[in-house]
């Protein structure tokens, strides 16, 4: 068996020389690496497109973020235009209710005031009516008989002295 062992051990590695020769000539190696530069270059685009779409990620965030203080900024400017705009419309509005009132209470004064004055004048015309009437009826007593057509006559002929 020795034999046999020594032998096939020799057919083993005359094959096995065989086979490098054979991978030799027809250029695994270099296909080999040839493959596993281009697997290399492969997963380097693919590093450098990762590195590349995580830097546009992160200007994105950026960019976001930004946008994100910027709204919140412009939330404070809006809220602090829409409190001074409610500020000046109430001012404005206390100062036309406060015009309004004054308008107001100065057109019932004056209407207070002509009321007055009409009352005045209407007692004036009622005291004038009443003397009117009394002087009237005083007169009316006095004047009935002689005495009254004497007196009469007296008044015509004062008023034709004065007329001219």
């Amino acid at each position: 068996m020795d034999k046999y062992t020594g032998m096939a051990e020799f057919w083993v590695a005359i094959a096995f020389v065989v086979f490098l020769v054979i991978l030799l000539w027809y250029r695994v190696p270099k296909l080999v690496a040839k493959s596993l530069d281009d697997r290399a270059q492969a997963i380097r685009k693919e590093l450098d497109e990762a590195r590349r779409l995580r830097e546009e990620a992160q200007a994105l965030l950026a960019d976001y973020q930004k946008r994100h203080r910027n709204v919140g900024q412009e939330a404070d400017a809006i809220v602090d235009l829409a409190r001074r705009e409610a500020e000046a419309f109430a001012h404005e509005t206390r100062v036309s209710l406060k015009e309004s009132l004054e308008r107001r209470t100065k057109m019932a004064e004056e209407k207070i005031g002509r009321a007055e004055t009409q009352a005045v004048d209407e007692v004036r015309a009622s005291a004038i009516d009443v003397a009117v009437a009394a002087a009237e009826k005083i007169l009316r007593e006095k004047m009935a008989g002689a005495g009254g057509a004497s007196l009469v006559d007296q008044s015509i002929r004062d008023l034709k002295g004065r007329l001219n």
